[in-house]
């Protein structure tokens, strides 16, 4: 089911699905697996060049390398603007900490050198945006089966996925828009759906 706001298009599983990253079981997997990386803004690839060399000490080597090779951004098969891989598989922006891969632009975020916190495509994810030729947006839980350790954690801690992925919605749409999920949220909770 879809529910429409304003120009934009809105999957309810956002409302149902409970959803919640444990990165202590699946070890960053999303950052590694896949057929492409991650997708881009336009206006973030002027920011990932900008802030490369705050970002860079925490990149691993391999990923210097690809992103030199590459650029700070790759056309997909599909037309669309994506971060570059390393040899194909994991994002040329991770790092690594024990066995777990991480963005390595979050982490130099965290540590207060770059105002870039990631790209919002990784920082909603499993939420994906669409854009449709009439100017809409769409959003959309992404279902990824190397997720299933969120989806465990998620019904443990029982919020559906967009007020646990509150931060990026606010970060990408607005406060208001938050808003009016949770008065769609409402507004579900009281109309019987098949």
């Amino acid at each position: 089911m879809i529910v429409e706001i304003e120009d934009k298009i809105v999957s309810t599983d956002i409302f149902d699905i409970r959803f919640c990253c444990d990165l202590a079981a699946c070890k960053g997997i999303c950052c590694v697996e896949g057929n492409a990386g991650a997708p881009l803004e336009a206006e973030e690839i002027d920011q990932l060049e900008e802030e490369f060399d705050r970002y860079k000490p925490y990149l691993k080597p391999e990923g210097v390398r690809a992103i030199e090779r590459q650029g700070f951004f790759v056309v997909d098969d599909d037309g669309d603007l994506t971060t570059p891989l390393i040899d194909g598989g994991e994002c040329a922006y991770v790092c690594e900490k024990d066995g777990v891969t991480f963005c390595a632009i979050e982490k130099a975020w965290h540590e207060g050198k770059t105002p870039f916190r990631k790209p919002i495509s990784c920082h909603l994810y499993p939420i994906r945006l669409s854009q449709f030729s009439n100017g809409t947006t769409g959003i959309m839980y992404h279902r990824w089966s190397i997720c299933a350790d969120a989806l465990r954690l998620g019904k443990k801690v029982g919020q559906p996925l967009y007020r646990i992925l509150r931060e990026p919605l606010v970060r990408r749409f607005s406060e208001e828009f938050f808003r009016t999920l949770e008065e769609v949220e409402a507004t579900l909770a009281e109309t019987p759906r098949e």
